[in-house]
């Protein structure tokens, strides 16, 4: 039988602590420790079951936990993780939300950063230049927004989005969950690597261990079309609690469907609006109004 986390004895010879010095547990399940790297392999065949087994529950513990959203350094109120309703700053590195930005531009500060009160850089390459020096200071947010002029040809860069993919790789492992979402969208897509559904639904889910619901919405997508109702379920109501709209919807559907019952769809609806109010402010609503106002060409 073997030991469990929290025993003092090899799980291969036996040995405790005093005998073999210092026991290190399996690190992928933490079920069993063991005194060698010899004894480690030579207790695999036995062990590598409950290994995977248990290694696969972790995994699904960190996925399917909630996790709190990002708030603006500024107004403290959540993000959701959405380019049209926060901008990132190439002056300090941060991402804020629009309602502070616009009422940085409505007061008489408006040529400067809301959050470091610097003036914005006044070409391309002065904004690269300021998002290459946070770069060198290890700011994932800042390999995120260099990742996107690649993507999208801006700041005078051609489009390429093998470098892009790249730096959505750096820019990921240093805590940036959109990042992690745009490099499995590069892989469900085919931009600039080979279409591999299996590949953008890990990165989606590193993304949506990280905060991105948007990752969660694609993941529910994904299992419920891979016929994983329950999994696609848990992704959508967990999604649609941190505010995200399309994943309400699929809540709503699924219990006109029956998949989802009465008191879930209640929970879910009344998290989802607490959330909504959170995120609510008269600076953000005009700011939205103002952008759309933009958009239609109705202001200069």
């Amino acid at each position: 039988m073997e030991s469990v986390s929290g025993s003092n004895l090899c799980a291969n010879c036996g040995k405790g602590e005093e005998e073999s010095g210092n026991l290190k547990s399996c690190a992928a399940c933490k079920l069993v420790k063991y005194c060698s790297r010899d004894c480690q392999i030579a207790h695999r065949p036995q062990h590598k079951k409950a290994c995977k087994k248990r290694a696969a529950e972790l995994y699904d513990e960190k996925l399917f936990k909630e996790v709190e959203l990002k708030d603006c350094p500024i107004c403290f109120q959540p993000l959701l993780g959405q380019n049209l309703t926060e901008m990132f700053q190439s002056c300090c590195g941060k991402r804020i939300c629009i309602g502070c930005i616009y009422a940085m531009e409505e007061s008489e500060g408006k040529d400067l950063c809301a959050f470091c009160r610097t003036p914005p850089a006044t070409s391309n390459a002065g904004c690269i230049q300021g998002v290459k020096k946070l770069m060198d200071k290890g700011n994932g947010e800042a390999f995120f927004e260099f990742a996107n002029y690649y993507a999208n040809g801006m700041m005078g860069l051609l489009q390429d989005m093998n470098k892009a993919n790249e730096l959505y790789l750096k820019a990921g492992e240093l805590g940036c969950a959109e990042a992690y979402f745009n490099l499995g969208n590069s892989y469900d897509q085919g931009l600039g690597v080979e279409v591999d559904k299996k590949t953008a639904q890990y990165y989606w889910e590193l993304s949506a261990m990280s905060g991105s619901v948007q990752a969660r919405h694609n993941l529910g997508a994904c299992e419920y079309e891979a016929g994983n109702v329950q999994r696609a379920k848990k992704h959508m109501i967990i999604a649609a609690r941190a505010g995200e709209n399309d994943s309400l919807n699929c809540v709503k559907d699924g219990f006109t469907r029956g998949i989802i019952t009465k008191d879930e769809y209640a929970s879910t609806l009344r998290a989802y609006h607490e959330r909504q109010k959170e995120m609510k402010s008269d600076a953000r609503d005009k700011a939205a109004l103002f952008r759309v106002a933009m958009q239609a060409g109705l202001l200069e």
